[in-house]
């Protein structure tokens, strides 16, 4: 079977390739490299079932020869990125993902599309499950991430039952683990990085918002369940680890596994932070016998390793 995997280069994109090929996949991987990293699928290039083409997105897309199956994971995702590259984010999740769902169509593939947990905002339901429409500033800053995953979601939706297309959209919570960038300004390479270098580690407001953090291990095996399984045509499903967290205890963890003396710097809120993220899986566990097996300590230990170059 072939897959085209857009962000191929990123940090979850670059994981999602190894999967596939280990599987037996024929993968073609695609990313411009704005945020993705060439060194993350460089181990990839020996292999004779991946190909790869350094391409946008947001331009029109052809493959030469079949193609089954459609993953579009592309779209700058920290908010250090998608606030640097306000236009270009929406782009992807606009002009992107008609493209690839053009290209889909075209195939006859199926398609997955790597939305966000941030099409639910600043929830008022918690935890949020895949029925609850979410509470979002449509022109606040981080709306241009936001509405873009809104309306990947709407446009991928309007192309299942418009015309058939066997589409599937993931809802990806906050993931971790090797391949992270250290600059991308999301708060566990940034703790990491602080750590290690014995600064202080940034927190925005006084820490009790909530997180919940999901290994890439556990995210990649979600989002390959939910690509080959079948009869999910048209489902959403929340992909993340239920276990939450507050900024603070993750960051004392940090400096626990890594045995930094780093001290905490309480800086002002940032604007729209959701105060609480986590998932209701129950869908996932129920339609793709999933969930996450890896607890944080260990992932945080093993990011931190590789963090470290160990």
């Amino acid at each position: 079977m072939r897959v085209l995997v857009t962000g191929a280069a990123g940090f979850i994109g670059s994981h999602l390739c190894e999967r596939f090929l280990r599987e037996g996949f024929y993968v073609v991987g695609m990313d411009n490299f704005l945020t993705g990293s060439p060194d993350n699928i460089a181990h990839l290039f020996e292999n004779r079932n991946f190909h790869f083409i350094h391409y946008n997105v947001v331009n029109y897309i052809y493959i030469e020869g079949p193609l089954d199956l459609v993953m579009h994971l592309a779209c700058p995702a920290s908010p250090v990125d998608y606030m640097n590259h306000p236009i270009h984010t929406m782009k992807v999740d606009s002009l992107g993902t008609l493209n690839t769902l053009g290209l889909a169509k075209l195939k006859k593939a199926r398609y997955v599309l790597a939305s966000s947990s941030e099409v639910y905002g600043s929830a008022q339901v918690h935890p949020q499950p895949e029925d609850y429409w979410g509470y979002v500033n449509p022109v606040g800053p981080r709306s241009v991430y936001d509405e873009a995953k809104r309306f990947s979601e709407a446009l991928s939706m309007a192309y299942h039952r418009e015309h058939g297309l066997d589409i599937r959209i993931a809802r990806i919570f906050n993931t971790y683990g090797p391949r992270m960038r250290r600059d991308d300004g999301r708060v566990i390479p940034t703790f990491i990085e602080k750590a290690l270098k014995g600064e202080p580690m940034p927190i925005y407001g006084d820490g009790s918002q909530t997180r919940s953090f999901c290994y890439v291990d556990d995210l990649v095996e979600g989002l390959f369940r939910l690509a080959t399984a079948e009869g999910l045509d048209g489902e959403v499903v929340n992909l993340g680890n239920p276990q939450e967290t507050t900024i603070l205890e993750l960051a004392k963890k940090v400096t626990e596994i890594t045995g930094s003396h780093s001290s905490i710097e309480f800086l002002p809120s940032r604007p729209d932070d959701p105060p609480r993220r986590c998932p209701n899986i129950e869908k996932a566990k129920r339609l793709l016998q999933w969930q996450p097996v890896k607890d944080l300590e260990e992932g945080l230990r093993n990011t931190v390793r590789w963090f470290a170059g160990l």
